[in-house]
């Protein structure tokens, strides 16, 4: 019982920084000769606070390296942002410079968005998902940064480690155990996945420093 919950303390502390960690930034993906760039036009994209979804749709030019932006892309191409099983088809803008288009957005809740492109681009069939970056809370912009959030943060952060401190000294006095033929074996475990737990406290503490 003790291992279970060591390994499953570090999983969670794992997928914890992992999470707030992770940014798609702008996502490429290419259609047959044509390159599609998608993304936000402020990063990150935060609740509340006016921001564009950006497209850049081009083509090779002709010189090696050289792309050149494409007229009128969204003449049979339609462009829905998807939150959950909430969708928006876009009005979509262009931009002074060639190739480039936008579209007006207020995010107002935190979460992950994708924008579904479907149609053509000069006969040339469009049916693609592509994720942005997710949209965030303010506390990435708050100066001098609120207590609230961080502090509870390091609450349950102690919390866990002072659990995991008893279930160590419960480890080493043999209580709470079962005694079976392959006890070294369950106890090889039992530090292993304490192992874990203390590299993913590690990663945890980093990731707050970081955050603060």
């Amino acid at each position: 019982m003790i291992l279970v919950k060591v390994l499953i303390f570090a999983l969670f502390v794992l997928i914890f920084t992992g999470v707030t960690s992770q940014a798609f930034a702008h996502t490429t993906v290419e259609v047959e000769k044509y390159e599609i760039e998608v993304g936000w036009g402020i990063e990150p994209p935060i609740v509340g606070y006016r921001n564009d979804f950006v497209f850049h749709i081009s083509e090779p030019g002709e010189n090696p390296g050289v792309k050149t932006g494409i007229i009128n892309a969204f003449k049979n191409l339609q462009a829905t942002a998807k939150f959950g099983g909430v969708t928006k088809v876009l009005d979509i803008g262009s931009d002074p410079r060639l190739g480039h288009y936008f579209s007006h957005v207020i995010p107002t809740k935190v979460g992950s968005i994708s924008i579904l492109l479907q149609g053509d681009i000069n006969g040339v069939p469009v049916d693609i998902e592509i994720p942005v970056e997710d949209v965030a809370t303010t506390a990435v912009l708050d100066f001098p940064p609120t207590s609230s959030s961080s502090d509870q943060d390091v609450s349950a952060l102690k919390n866990a480690i002072s659990e995991l401190q008893r279930d160590v000294l419960s480890i080493k006095s043999g209580s709470g155990i079962e005694v079976k033929s392959d006890s070294g074996m369950a106890y090889d475990f039992a530090v292993f996945g304490i192992s874990i737990a203390g590299a993913a406290i590690i990663l945890a503490v980093v990731s707050l420093v970081k955050r603060k």
